[in-house]
């Protein structure tokens, strides 16, 4: 990579142009993770079981359409590079869907339900066509294996910013209490045309600050006549890898837990601690100091303990912080509701939580970018879009099967639709909490145990980049 990058590796311009990318799916994900079960069930009144159902429906899209991107940006050719050509493309398509999410015409619940679905799918497969190229470009960018860790932190760093940004802008400036707060159905839209704007700038000037590396990344294998046998095969063996087999899962489990915890998170901020808009925004400030520690911190842990090690002891504490506010309630050992102990406390908690699973986040996806090595020391072919198209189907999943598993012990306690603050029963609240802890446990146990079947270290890594090196220069003195 000779004149883009600084004598340790990626230069600093690189590696924000890189991150800065992430800004798209942050904001997206934000809006999907967070208030998108809240706003069509509480304030359209679209049932949450419809929600959910319409969510799942978009996951099985993104089942085929992920791995056909990954591929297809692995073995595209054009001037413009692999990845570049999709970046481009998607821009534009799912900023203009993602406004149209959040401004819904009124119909009746079968035509809004059919209305969701095609914004879901429309504006998922649009990102999938954008953030799988994006992602797969740390793989190219630089080998090195802290580098990496850096790089994603970057990424990492950046997307919560847009989602934060996002966040508070909605509960703070789109929702004020004057004007109804979350029932506000005029700010939701304006809230939507904004995020919009954002994923549109965040896309292209990614794309653009990237450019210029396009001469030196990867270039794909020679066309081939497609054969659908062919790349079913080799998509098989390149999923087989049992490495990425155990990221993959563990993601997996991950984002369903997330799925719950975002999705359900709004409804405990609003009715379980009876917080106001403004509360709720003003507690998602300090997530921004979380982003920027865990941005710090990643690289460092990458260096001391190695990714496997560093993830899955931070992904440890992080699991067992996550519920022990609802625990505490539950033991009438947690402030009151309507009290600033409570709004502190919360924010202490949830700060920390944020920056823990940032950093466990960003280790875990360096360690995706370890297997495209490995893959190809056995393989034979670099799939850097594959691997990183299984972690965005992973990363959905928090939009799929987490919202389906939320929506669905919504309905199992029959919480009811449009509900205000102090309308719900303390028994239904404390059921949600009986269901939701135990739930949460589950998925995270299991996805820690999924993580430790991981087997790339960083003499592994090592090894792998030397092998590749070998083989380089034999092809080079036979061709020659």
């Amino acid at each position: 990579m000779t004149s883009t990058t600084g004598p340790s590796g990626v230069d600093l311009s690189t590696k924000l142009y890189y991150g800065f990318g992430a800004v798209a799916n942050g904001a997206k994900s934000n809006g999907f993770n967070y208030l998108l079960l809240f706003y069509y069930s509480q304030v359209i009144g679209l049932r949450a079981d419809l929600v959910s159902l319409g969510i799942l429906i978009a996951l099985v899209f993104d089942a085929v359409s992920d791995p056909m991107v990954g591929y297809i940006s692995d073995n595209f050719h054009s001037k413009l590079g692999r990845r570049h050509p999709f970046m481009y493309a998607a821009g534009l398509p799912v900023a203009i869907a993602y406004y149209f999410l959040w401004a819904p015409p009124e119909m009746d619940q079968r035509s809004l339900f059919v209305y969701f679905v095609c914004m879901a799918v429309l504006i998922r497969t649009m990102i999938t066509f954008y953030e799988i190229p994006s992602m797969a470009l740390v793989a190219e960018l630089t080998e090195d294996y802290d580098e990496r860790t850096e790089m994603m932190s970057y990424r990492y760093f950046f997307g919560w910013w847009g989602g934060l940004t996002m966040a508070v802008l909605n509960y703070l400036v789109f929702l004020p209490e004057s004007k109804g707060g979350l029932e506000y159905v005029e700010g939701w839209t304006n809230y939507g045309l904004t995020a919009s704007i954002v994923i549109f700038l965040s896309i292209y000037v990614s794309a653009a600050g990237t450019h210029r590396h396009i001469p030196y990344l990867k270039s794909p294998p020679k066309k081939t006549s497609f054969s659908f046998a062919k790349t079913a095969q080799e998509l098989k063996e390149t999923l087989s890898n049992r490495s990425f087999f155990a990221l993959f899962i563990s993601a997996l489990l991950m984002a369903v837990a997330a799925g719950v915890s975002t999705s359900l998170s709004i409804y405990f901020s609003r009715h379980f601690w009876e917080l106001t808009s403004a509360q709720i925004g003003y507690i998602n400030l300090p997530y921004f100091l979380s982003a920027f520690a865990a941005l710090m911190i990643a690289p460092r842990v990458s260096r001391l303990l190695g990714k496997k090690k560093g993830g899955m002891t931070i992904f440890g504490i992080a699991f067992a912080l996550a519920p022990m506010p609802y625990i505490l309630r539950i033991l009438d050992l947690f402030p009151e509701n309507g009290t600033s102990e409570l709004f502190w406390t919360l924010m202490v908690f949830n700060s920390i939580e944020v920056m823990l699973i940032i950093i466990a986040s960003s280790l875990i996806a360096a360690m995706i970018a370890d297997v495209v090595e490995d893959s190809e020391v056995r393989t034979g072919r670099r799939s850097e879009g594959v691997f990183f198209a299984a972690n965005s189907f992973a990363q959905k999943a928090v939009n799929g099967l987490g919202v389906v598993v939320a929506g669905q012990i919504l309905a199992i306690i029959e919480f009811p639709t449009q509900a205000k603050p102090g309308d719900i029963p303390q028994d239904t609240l404390f059921e949600l909490a009986y269901i939701y802890v135990p739930v949460l446990l589950f998925f995270y146990l299991f996805a820690l145990v999924a993580l430790s079947l991981y087997r790339i270290s960083r003499g592994d890594h090592s090894a792998n980049l030397h092998r590749l090196s070998d083989s380089d220069t034999a092809v080079d003195t036979v061709s020659h």
